[in-house]
């Protein structure tokens, strides 16, 4: 039986640490023109793919978004007057 902290395809969960990193330098300065240029902007270094599933973590869990041009942009808000116009806002 494999432990919980490892995927089927032989990776592991990045560590919530990792995430926050990520997260932290996004929303700092909330756009990136590459994916390698977000990653050389953390202030650790970590495995590419530790931070492609970070990346689509953040992207299914509607944080970041993808340009046509592969530039990544932070679009989440912890305001909490944007949060209640949202939960108001009728679906399209």
């Amino acid at each position: 039986m494999a432990s919980s902290m490892y995927l089927e395809d032989g990776g592991h969960d990045p560590r919530l640490a990792s995430i926050l990193m990520v997260e932290d330098v996004l929303k700092k300065k909330h756009e990136f023109a590459s994916k390698s240029a977000l990653q050389r902007a953390l202030p650790k270094t970590m495995q590419t793919r530790t931070f492609n599933r970070i990346l689509n973590y953040l992207e299914k869990s509607n944080k970041i978004l993808f340009t046509k041009d592969r530039a990544v942009i932070w679009i989440f808000s912890s305001d909490p007057k944007l949060r209640k116009v949202w939960k108001k806002s009728i679906p399209l």
